[in-house]
C-alpha cells in the first residue's frame, strides 16, 4: 500500500521564506549574491521602433518605444530622459518605454541625435 503524503510536506520543501529577500531565477541565491552570468540583452534587432498607440488605454495616445537592446536599468534611465525631454509622464514596462502623449517625431528625433537608429512604426 502507498501511503500518500499530506499537507506542507507535500510541497517538498521551503515555500516562501522573506529571510533572503528577493532571489534569482537561476541560481536561486538573493539577488545582492547572485552567482549567475550577467543577464543577456533582450533579443531585437537594435532598431527602436516608435508608435503611437491608443488601444486599451481609454482613448489616451500614448507614443511607445520597443526594440532598444538596452538593460531594465538602463532603459528606465533612458525613459526619464525622454520623459524630461517630452514634458510628461510616463512609464517602463516589459522592455518598452511608455511616454504619455503623441510625441513620436520628438521622440524620434532625439534618439537619432543619442546615436540610437530610430524608425517609426505603424500608421
Amino acid at each position: 500500500m502507498v501511503k500518500t503524503v499530506k499537507g506542507m510536506n507535500a510541497l517538498g520543501g521551503l515555500v516562501y521564506s522573506t529571510e533572503a529577500g528577493r532571489t534569482c531565477p537561476g541560481c536561486r541565491q538573493p539577488v545582492a549574491a547572485c552567482n549567475c552570468a550577467a543577464a543577456p540583452l533582450p533579443e531585437g534587432d537594435g532598431i527602436a521602433r516608435i508608435r503611437r498607440e491608443t488601444k486599451g488605454r481609454g482613448g489616451k495616445t500614448v507614443t511607445t518605444v520597443s526594440g532598444l537592446p538596452l538593460q531594465a536599468e538602463e532603459l528606465k534611465v533612458l525613459g526619464k530622459k525622454l520623459k524630461t525631454r517630452c514634458g510628461c509622464g510616463g512609464s517602463v514596462k516589459e522592455g518598452t518605454i511608455e511616454i504619455q502623449g503623441d510625441h513620436a517625431d520628438l521622440i524620434t528625433a532625439w534618439l537619432k541625435e543619442q546615436g540610437f537608429q530610430a524608425r517609426r512604426a505603424g500608421g
